[in-house]
């Protein structure tokens, strides 16, 4: 029987996501995309260590394999978005080290995220901590302005430009971070192949990838004898269903590909902080999250409430804890801008929901 995707494996410590040795011998959005560059020279390490939020998760942290590939995951991948845009060296450091710090192992960058400069800073803080491979990296190419669509040449550049701003020698999964319809898919996924045949890119997935795309992306890696993808990440939360699962549940289950929700807390909707118009006042995404503020998102917030009580646990996790018990969902994508909310968002690993209070939020959100 072969194994499940989401298959948690608890036996497995924080540096599971060391290479293996075969590999050792062979290797937020479109808002955030375009924000300029922070001043150069800004980027500097924190030279002391950062105080962490000490949390008990269990000494042995919970693991998932990603698809079919060798990597084992933190069921909470942390999103770099906001680090270098909301957040500046000292405190996105913080969250860093709050993160390894309560178990996790999954980082998920682009190389558009503020230009660069999330890549930057993360590696940073993994020189300073000596923490590479202690840590699941993924990064996406396309939307970067100085080496936009996926052509082959785009894509090396791309990633030679991530590899040195995130001064390491592989990328563990490496994300399309668009559907470039302006380059033969072919030639996009030879490229990738090469790039994985090089060793600067050890697996790869797709985003904003349509249900036939993937099937495209399947029949060429077979007719081709390339690399198939292993990932997918796309929207998908309590709140935004339907894309996700009209199309693409299918697919991903038939392909065995993991699925890395993002969006997957709705702006911070689904943490529960906003509720009412007062509420967002001020909220970068303002106009985003006033379009959420609906009679039945407000039903599923109760309902996340109800259930956040039983489980002592904050309603982030709740939300979050709803799509990891969706099949083949490895890893929701959640940012933080505290350790304090790196701490929420990882009680998710920790959350155990019933049958009962899975299909009640499958009621609400429907």
């Amino acid at each position: 029987m072969t194994e499940p995707t989401a298959r948690v494996d608890s036996s497995l410590p924080r540096s599971s996501a060391r290479r293996s040795a075969a590999t050792q011998d062979d290797a937020h959005e479109n808002a955030q995309d375009q924000r300029p560059a922070a001043p150069h020279g800004r980027h500097s390490a924190p030279t002391q260590p950062i105080s962490t939020v000490p949390v008990d998760l269990g000494i042995i942290q919970p693991r998932r394999r990603l698809g079919v590939s060798d990597l084992r995951v933190f069921p909470v991948a942390l999103s770099g978005n906001v680090f270098g845009w909301t957040t500046d060296d000292a405190q996105t450091f913080d969250v860093l080290d709050t993160y390894l710090n309560v178990g996790g192992n999954f980082l998920d960058t682009a190389d558009s995220y503020t230009d660069g400069a999330s890549e930057r800073l993360i590696g940073q803080w993994m020189r300073s901590r000596r923490s590479r491979d202690d840590v699941v990296l993924a990064t996406k190419v396309g939307k970067n302005r100085d080496n936009p669509g996926l052509t082959p040449w785009a894509m090396e550049r791309a990633v030679d430009a991530s590899l040195k701003r995130l001064g390491t020698d592989r990328i563990d999964l490496l994300y399309l971070h668009i559907d470039d319809t302006e380059v033969a898919f072919e030639r996009t996924l030879l490229g990738v192949d090469r790039l994985i045949r090089s060793g600067k890119v050890r697996w790869f997935g797709g985003s904003d990838h349509s249900g036939n795309r993937l099937y495209e992306a399947r029949i060429a890696s077979g007719m081709l004898g390339i690399a198939p993808m292993v990932a997918l990440q796309n929207q998908y939360s309590l709140v935004h269903r339907a894309e996700y699962e009209r199309d693409l549940a299918k697919v991903a289950a038939q392909q065995r590909l993991a699925v890395m929700p993002r969006f997957a807390l709705a702006s911070g909707f689904l943490s529960g902080k906003y509720r009412t118009k007062a509420d967002i006042k001020g909220h970068r995404r303002g106009s985003e999250v006033a379009k959420l503020l609906s009679k039945r998102n407000l039903r599923i917030l109760a309902e996340l409430d109800r259930i956040a009580s039983l489980h002592a646990a904050p309603v982030a996790a709740v939300s979050l804890a709803w799509l990891l018990a969706k099949p083949n969902v490895v890893a929701p994508v959640a940012s933080a801008t505290s350790p304090q909310q790196v701490v929420e968002l990882a009680e998710a690993a920790r959350v155990q929901l019933t049958r009962h209070e899975v299909a009640e939020l499958d009621r609400v959100s429907s």
